[in-house]
């Protein structure tokens, strides 16, 4: 039996928390009506009636930012979700060692394929170079080498991001070893596009040159035949791709591949299925899933939506301070009625009543314009794209907003536990104010 996540178990809290309040502290239609009617200034209080807004205001700025902060938190974590899923599969399994070589990869493969949940898997390279575009400047690359796109189920969704050319690196030239494609922003700093020749250098493979006495590195020729733009800049700016047997003669792992990259048919169970699999399959084999090979990235982004969330929250108490003020200012200004109420014999608890009731409303009225301010705004710099940031550092080149139910009832209910925790003080002040005393107020 699984665990419920810690934001599902203290929302499911929050919630019953707030019913027995509101159970506990309901008041009755005279209440609720005496309550309305305090929170209306007459003439002479006007400056009541404008702190009454700017409470409401205050409460509103802060669940609306509260409710954009989150949304954007969780755009960055699904916007580099999915990035990173287009040229990494949910699932590689490995080799122990350094290393990197799987040999019998056929019999892996096959295994793999009559295992439940896979949906597509295929062999793969992985290594790194140097490529040039016949001038003097050089970039390195991560060289990954996978099969052609022949319209069947792919395992990645790379083949769907290229913006010129395709995936099946046909080549128009008899004087290269294969094809080769790019990501566009490699394109643009080495002046290549579909068509030009580029030369690949590979770390390993070098040869000794006796004439020389050192080791030459070897130089592969490859014909551009697309570009790819993924929209993640760690791919578009340093990924190279080739076919799978050409990569193999690259890295010189003559008939052996790096691993076996596998496609699920549920992305959020890979965890599990990698487990499953290395149980299978024994030593010297391993599975990584998508998750494990990305867990700092995603665990950084996690603890930065708490950390932004929790300071975005101080808003909504700052919110909450002016709520209390609003209401200590609204029982000097009601004293004598207080009074006349408690003197025709108004118990004090409906009096506790009638001001919880007028902070339940202002949060209430708050929590719900800030929420769907917040909506509004998120949605419009999602579609507007009108906060571009640096793809360098960050992976993407503008900020996304998502937003979740999930977290959108968590800030509903910390918004409305902090609006009715705020009334309680003036409430208590208003109910042991003497009858006498409050009536004589001026």
């Amino acid at each position: 039996m699984h665990a419920l996540p810690l934001q599902d178990v203290l929302l499911a809290a929050a919630a019953v928390a707030i019913a027995l309040y509101l159970w506990h502290y309901r008041p009755s239609s005279l209440e609720a009506r005496i309550a309305l009617r305090y929170l209306r200034s007459r003439r002479s209080s006007r400056l009541l009636s404008l702190i009454t807004v700017i409470a409401v205001g205050g409460v509103t700025v802060g669940v609306m930012a509260l409710v954009v902060v989150l949304g954007v938190m969780n755009g960055l974590q699904e916007d580099l979700r999915d990035k990173i899923l287009v040229a990494n599969p949910h699932l590689r399994v490995l080799t122990y060692g350094e290393g990197l070589r799987l040999d019998d990869w056929r019999r892996v493969l096959e295994r793999v394929h009559r295992t439940p949940g896979v949906e597509a898997a295929a062999p793969f390279v992985l290594t790194q170079g140097l490529i040039s575009a016949g001038h003097d400047y050089a970039e390195g690359v991560v060289v990954l080498g996978v099969e052609a796109d022949t319209g069947a189920r792919a395992v990645t969704s790379l083949a769907q991001h290229f913006t010129k050319g395709d995936l099946r690196f046909r080549t128009t030239r008899a004087d290269v070893e294969g094809g080769i494609a790019l990501g566009a922003r490699l394109a643009t700093k080495l002046s290549a596009y579909p068509g030009d020749v580029v030369t690949l250098v590979a770390p390993a493979g070098a040869r000794f040159n006796p004439s020389l006495g050192a080791y030459v590195p070897q130089f592969h020729r490859y014909e551009v035949t697309g570009l790819f733009d993924t929209g993640m800049y760690e791919y578009d700016n340093s990924y190279v791709a080739l076919g799978r047997r050409v990569a193999q003669r690259f890295a010189g792992l003559d008939s052996a591949v790096t691993g076996i990259e596998v496609r699920l048919a549920d992305p959020w169970k890979a965890r599990e299925f990698a487990v499953r699999l290395e149980e299978e399959l024994l030593y010297p084999y391993r599975a990584l899933d998508w998750q494990t090979q990305n867990q700092s990235l995603f665990s950084a982004l996690k603890l930065e939506k708490l950390a932004m969330a929790f300071v975005v929250f101080l808003i909504c108490v700052v919110a909450a301070f002016n709520v209390v003020g609003t209401l200590t200012m609204v029982v000097r200004d009601k004293t004598r009625e207080i009074g006349i109420l408690l003197a025709m014999g108004l118990k004090q608890r409906s009096i506790r009543r009638i001001f919880l009731a007028q902070g339940i409303l202002v949060g209430l009225t708050g929590t719900s314009l800030g929420v769907a301010l917040g909506f509004v705004v998120g949605g419009m710099v999602n579609r507007g794209h009108w906060i571009p940031i640096d793809p360098s550092i960050y992976f993407i080149d503008h900020l996304p907003v998502r937003m979740q139910p999930l977290d959108a009832l968590s800030v509903i209910a910390a918004s409305l536990l902090v609006a009715m925790l705020a009334p309680l003080h003036p409430s208590v002040q208003a109910s042991r104010l003497d009858p006498v005393t409050a009536i004589r107020y001026e």
